[in-house]
């Protein structure tokens, strides 16, 4: 089976470069360094991910990843890299076309922001016309939830914001990324309330996975989690060789591993 991976990075200099992933690099012991594309491609493969949904970094010190960097490495490997687009908060109606664009003209199949760079929650007024974009144009926004790794403040991953927008935009699709720790509970309760809102799994390996979130997975939650890893900070094949930890039948572990996100993306 091909495992869909939906919070996946390619290291380009200006993310490398970032002093904030400083934290990331001493707890994984890993150097996000510069690699060719083929590299990412390489590890994707090795590790048996069949698609690859591509982030780019949008912040208020300008892109770190580019969406033009996503859809190179989109368009060198289309049967394996899907693109998400992003876009500067800061000029809403060009954020607008910039989605728009990247949606409908490239086939990127969501919209990623992380809120802790911008040091805005999702409820800020400044997102809300690219959320209304999302709802029109049938994709998902893919948002931070929990703990902040990197040197920024954790208050814009409280799942409380995320009820917000769930609230005021019934229709938009919500994956909310890295588990929502240490506010998992919270999570996975509006995950349960809302029926558009979804967990990845992504920055942790299957043996860090709160007891709460396997219990969730195998219960009435099984449609609502997908695989994500995160990858540089986390390579694929190390979530996918603990996998057997979670003790999940057949039925759940392909809704985690793909069915869910080939559902929600519409891949």
């Amino acid at each position: 089976m091909d495992v869909i991976d939906v919070w996946v990075q390619h290291p380009t200099r200006g993310f490398a470069n970032e002093p904030f992933l400083e934290p990331l690099r001493r707890w994984t012991r890993r150097d996000f360094g510069v690699v060719p594309i083929e590299e990412t491609a390489r590890v994707m493969r090795e590790a048996g991910v069949g698609r690859a949904l591509l982030s780019p970094w949008y912040g208020p010190q300008g892109p770190l990843i580019s969406n033009d960097e996503v859809l190179q490495a989109t368009s060198q490997y289309p049967d394996l890299f899907v693109g998400l687009a992003s876009a500067d908060l800061r000029n809403p109606v060009e954020a607008v076309r910039t989605v728009r664009h990247y949606v409908t003209q490239h086939g990127f199949k969501g919209v990623r922001f992380i809120q802790w760079l911008w040091e805005w929650p999702c409820t800020h007024a400044l997102y809300y016309p690219v959320l209304a974009a999302c709802v029109e144009l049938n994709v998902p926004v893919c948002l931070q939830v929990g703990l902040t790794g990197p040197l920024h403040s954790s208050e814009t991953g409280r799942p409380l914001h995320i009820e917000r927008i769930a609230l005021d935009f019934p229709e938009l699709k919500i994956v909310c990324g890295h588990i929502g720790y240490p506010w998992h509970n919270e999570m996975m309760a509006f995950a349960t309330k809302f029926p558009h809102v979804f967990i990845d799994t992504s920055a942790y390996k299957p043996g860090r996975y709160p007891v709460e979130l396997v219990a969730f997975m195998k219960s009435h939650g099984r449609h609502k989690v997908m695989f994500g890893s995160n990858y540089p900070m986390i390579n694929p094949a190390d979530c996918l060789q603990e996998l057997d930890l979670l003790g999940l039948d057949a039925e759940t572990r392909a809704l985690f591993l793909y069915k869910n996100a080939q559902r929600v993306f519409a891949l």
